[in-house]
C-alpha cells in the first residue's frame, strides 16, 4: 500500500477526488497516479464525503514505535547478566554468541516476545556484549598419506556452554 501522506499533501489528494466525483477524471487513473488499489480509493472517496472539510490523509501513531516496556528492560538485563557468567567463564572457549538464546529465555520464563537485534542493542549498551573474533584463513594442508584416509583432528574437552536456570 503507498504511503500517501509521504507523496501528496491533502490538497492534491482531495482535488484528485473532487474530479473524480465531478467526473472529470476516471477512478483508474487516480489510482494509478496514487499508486493505491479499489478498495483504498473508495475508503478515501467515503472518508471525503462524510467531512470534506477536515479532510486528511494525514494521520498520527497511536502507539510510540520502538519502544518495549521498563519490565521487558529489566527482564533482558537480567538474563544478560546470568549469561556475561557463561561468556566470561575461561573454562568455556566461546568465539560468540547466540544471542536468540536469551530471547528464547525471556518468551518461555516471561512470556515477553523481543527480537534478537533489541537483544544485541542492549547486550552492547550494557558492556555485555561478545565481538565475533576474526577468524584466521583455513590452511589446505594435506594431513594424510593416502586417499581416503580419515584422521581425527581435534580431540580436546570442552565444557559445555548451556546453563540450565531455574525461575
Amino acid at each position: 500500500m503507498a504511503q500517501l501522506h509521504k507523496n501528496f499533501t491533502d490538497h492534491q489528494v482531495k482535488e484528485l477526488i473532487c474530479r473524480y466525483l465531478r467526473k472529470e477524471i476516471e477512478r483508474n487513473y487516480i489510482e494509478e497516479i496514487l499508486r493505491i488499489g479499489k478498495t483504498r480509493f473508495f475508503a478515501l472517496v467515503k472518508k471525503y464525503r462524510k467531512d470534506p472539510d477536515s479532510f486528511s490523509i494525514e494521520y498520527k501513531r497511536k502507539d510510540a514505535t520502538r519502544k518495549i516496556s521498563k519490565d521487558i528492560e529489566d527482564n533482558i538485563m537480567k538474563e544478560l547478566v546470568i549469561e556475561k557468567k557463561l561468556v566470561e567463564d575461561p573454562e568455556v572457549p566461546l568465539r560468540s554468541y547466540n544471542y536468540s538464546y536469551i530471547a528464547d529465555r525471556l518468551l518461555y520464563n516471561y512470556d515477553q516476545r523481543v527480537s534478537t537485534p533489541t537483544i544485541i542493542d542492549r547486550a552492547k549498551k550494557g558492556g555485555f556484549y561478545l565481538k565475533k573474533s576474526k577468524r584466521k584463513a583455513h590452511d589446505r594442508e594435506v594431513l594424510t598419506n593416502y586417499i581416503g584416509e580419515l584422521i581425527q583432528h581435534d580431540s580436546s574437552h570442552h565444557r559445555w556452554s548451556v546453563i540450565l536456570h531455574q525461575h
